[in-house]
């Protein structure tokens, strides 16, 4: 068995496609493809059935590809190390995003961490807690931007900066006479929430003092973006919760819905960076974690951390 041959295992699995799988890594198809049968060969396992011109991972395929990820890692992370010294936060970095900050927080982050480190490489991976958990998991990420507390100790994490939520609902509702609204004022409210699978959605349940959503909303709509909730309370469907960095009024004269802030005991969200506690560019993750913690974005909060450090497993 030999690293290449764990290469291209890894890189068939993350394309699900051999010619794309085979340009990655350099080899002809043919190539790729032989090896793979020699890994098979070796292991005395079939990690890959094919079905004409199709195929899919087996069971033990997919356990080999995690096993074989978390390998790749470590010998590349071994030889950056050993070679010509580098400057921190150089080459990719794989990272992942929840969709309710992605298209807020990317564009400031992006371009600050550019400027700190201009020869890192961010790989962008949007998509919901649970996967990225999971993505995590499989050695496919090396970090996470997400919401904290975790229900799970088994990663490392830095908190951020904290983000306050604010109220919207259509122009011509009541609430929208108020500068700031309460949990009581919010009891008989439709709040129009995010599918089930977003952080957010028990988030806003929380910080409108309620446990599950009223009814109406529930059956009505299951929302996949905070941008259509927004398009929901502007057509007079209901109110809803938004973060900070999402929270941006329409303008105009005559706005369709509108934004007071909210006063509860539970009104914000800490964002955070984790990552695998085996991860072996650990530092230089904290060299980002500060960076964001030392500049939040506006409309959010620096968070008070104790004196022994950011990190806490």
């Amino acid at each position: 068995m030999t690293l290449s041959e764990l290469r291209y295992l890894v890189a068939l699995a993350n394309r699900a496609h051999f010619g794309r799988a085979a340009e990655d890594c350099h080899v002809s198809q043919p190539t790729l493809s032989n090896q793979i049968r020699k890994l098979e060969e070796y292991l005395g396992v079939t990690l890959i059935a094919r079905n004409g011109k199709s195929f899919s991972l087996t069971t033990v395929g997919q356990e080999v590809v995690d096993k074989a990820r978390a390998i790749v890692l470590q010998v590349d992370a071994l030889l950056a190390s050993t070679r010509s010294p580098r400057k921190p936060l150089t080459g990719p970095l794989n990272l992942g995003v929840i969709p309710t900050l992605a298209p807020y927080f990317l564009p400031r982050f992006i371009p600050l961490a550019k400027s700190h480190y201009p020869h890192l490489k961010l790989v962008v991976h949007e998509d919901l807690t649970q996967h990225l958990l999971e993505r995590l998991r499989r050695y496919q990420i090396d970090a996470a931007l997400l919401a904290l507390p975790l229900d799970t100790a088994e990663f490392e994490e830095s908190p951020l900066f904290d983000e306050p939520f604010w109220f919207a609902c259509p122009a011509q509702h009541p609430l929208a006479r108020l500068p700031a609204v309460t949990e009581a004022d919010l009891h008989e409210e439709t709040i129009l929430l995010l599918a089930d699978g977003h952080c957010l959605r028990g988030q806003a349940l929380i910080a409108c003092g309620q446990t599950r959503p009223t009814e109406d909303a529930l059956d009505d709509f299951r929302a996949a973006s905070l941008e259509t909730i927004c398009q929901l309370v502007a057509a007079g469907f209901g109110c809803t919760l938004l973060p900070a960095l999402a929270a941006r009024a329409p303008q105009g004269p005559n706005p369709p819905y509108v934004i007071r802030a909210l006063r509860s005991a539970n009104a914000s969200r800490r964002i955070g960076l984790i990552w695998r506690k085996d991860y072996s560019r650990a530092r230089e993750l904290m060299l980002l974690a500060g960076l964001v913690a030392n500049n939040p974005p506006s409309g959010t909060f620096a968070v008070s951390l104790p004196s022994s450090g950011m990190m806490r497993a």
